[in-house]
């Protein structure tokens, strides 16, 4: 068999004396060197005409492409709307605890066991707003019956007051900010406070009560628009139109002891302000 030229002589044939079994030997070469493309006669752009397929892609109608027409984009839900229309519908307390269990908007939702709403006497001249439902109060579906509750009630019994009372002149009404309980205990993020805030406020409106008390940073921001719980403690100020007196919240008072002297200043400031309406 007459031998074949060297693969570096092989460039120098020209194609027209190549027979096929030169030729599919060259090509076996190239193949197993790694060529996967023939070089044209001039470059080619292939980011353009990867562009050029992209745009032809979504210019084509879905139908053309054996597919259903294409949706139309989503309009982004406003959930600070939706819960303003939700809690606007409610006439009563009771729709009130409806519209919050139907609102889908807020994931703290998925993950709590229970919706803690109130406690206590919703004719009562007092309404406590705290921030969020802890392990305790998810497990019973009520606010405030934990360690800090507790303290609570003491200090409330202090002044003449009980959230188990039937007179709303010796009553108080117990809320919070978020109905669910956050994960691990976390602060609540400001998105989902603006959510649940209208929930709060047509809460405010319904149980009607003379004054608030603000347990904490949370509430205060939800009520007050405002943070600093320690600067603001004490000093009424007003809100959803009512008298609000911000305290510090009783589990503070648990981490630091010698702060329930200022406590019990602003306990006696509410009752206080109790008999002067």
């Amino acid at each position: 068999m007459e031998s074949q030229p060297p693969f570096e002589q092989i460039a120098d044939i020209p194609a027209a004396e190549m027979d096929w079994h030169l030729a599919r030997a060259l090509l076996d070469w190239q193949v197993e060197m790694g060529v996967d493309e023939c070089i044209a006669e001039g470059p080619v752009d292939r980011f353009a005409v990867e562009a050029e397929r992209v745009a032809a892609q979504a210019a084509a109608p879905a139908v053309a492409r054996g597919g259903a027409a294409p949706a139309e984009p989503r309009a982004e839900i406003d959930a600070v709307e939706v819960a303003r229309q939700a809690a606007q519908g409610a006439d009563s307390l009771e729709a009130l605890r409806a519209a919050l269990a139907a609102y889908e908007h807020c994931e703290l939702k998925r993950g709590a066991r229970s919706l803690v709403f109130a406690d206590g006497n919703p004719k009562a001249r007092v309404m406590i707003l705290g921030e969020a439902p802890g392990r305790d109060e998810d497990r019973e579906g009520r606010p405030f019956v934990g360690r800090a509750g507790q303290l609570l009630d003491r200090m409330l019994a202090a002044i003449g007051l009980s959230r188990d009372a039937e007179e709303p002149e010796e009553a108080v009404y117990i809320t919070n900010v978020l109905p669910w309980r956050p994960p691990q205990n976390r602060d609540p993020k400001p998105q989902e406070i603006a959510m649940l805030r209208p929930f709060v406020q047509k809460h405010v409106a319904l149980a009607k009560p003379d004054l608030l008390i603000l347990m904490g940073n949370i509430s205060c921001q939800a009520a007050l628009d405002r943070r600093g719980i320690l600067k603001m403690r004490g000093q009424w100020a007003e809100a959803f139109g009512r008298p609000a007196l911000p305290m510090t919240h009783p589990a503070y008072l648990l981490r630091q002891p010698l702060a329930k002297r200022e406590a019990w200043a602003d306990l006696l400031s509410l009752k206080a302000r109790l008999e002067d309406l």
